[in-house]
């Protein structure tokens, strides 16, 4: 078997790429994490405690978790945008209180306006039906929706918060405001 030599700069330039992928992996901050990010006509600042969550391109746009680190102590934000598709506000609002068997009076829909952009604002809490549309899901007791459609020319940009129902309804005014933001942002 032959093996190749490098020059000493190469071995210097694969010795400190080794060195930047340690140091990365060891202080859990990577280059790509966003503090800002584009969902269609919307710019989102992701706050410092939400984590971002590399995702496969599709129908998932963006992700972000806050919290612990499994399904009992962390709650994930869902970023959605179908270009002229998605179906209306009314109709998701629907489908997303639909996912959970809600505690009496929990469910609420609310729609408000930011400069010139509409949102719809649903919660809930309650035991969550977790798992894709059409198969099986996972019950996931005292658990909570904070979401948030936002209307925009080509399309709506829906967000979607689920996770332990404390850790959600702390995060409710950190939620808001992102969503404020976001939505005056609009081009």
């Amino acid at each position: 078997m032959i093996f190749p030599t490098f020059s000493a700069s190469t071995r210097r330039h694969f010795l400190g790429l080794a060195l930047l992928t340690l140091l990365v992996s060891v202080s859990g901050v990577r280059a790509e994490d966003p503090a800002t990010f584009e969902v269609a006509d919307f710019t989102f600042t992701r706050p410092a405690d939400w984590k971002w969550v590399p995702i496969n391109p599709g129908m998932r746009k963006a992700q972000l978790k806050l919290g612990g680190t499994d399904a009992a102590s962390s709650a994930d934000v869902t970023f959605f945008y179908f270009t002229g598709a998605g179906g209306d506000p009314e109709a998701n609002s629907k489908r997303w209180l639909g996912q959970f068997e809600s505690k009496p009076g929990a469910e609420k829909v609310e729609k408000k306006e930011f400069g010139k952009t509409k949102v719809t604002f649903v919660t809930t809490e309650g035991t969550f039906a977790s798992g894709m549309p059409g198969q099986a899901t996972t019950p996931m007791a005292n658990f909570a929706l904070l979401g948030a459609i936002l209307e925009g020319e080509e399309g709506s940009v829906f967000v979607k918060m689920t996770g332990p129902a404390a850790l959600v309804k702390d995060a409710r005014g950190k939620f808001d405001e992102f969503i404020a933001a976001a939505a005056k942002s609009r081009k």
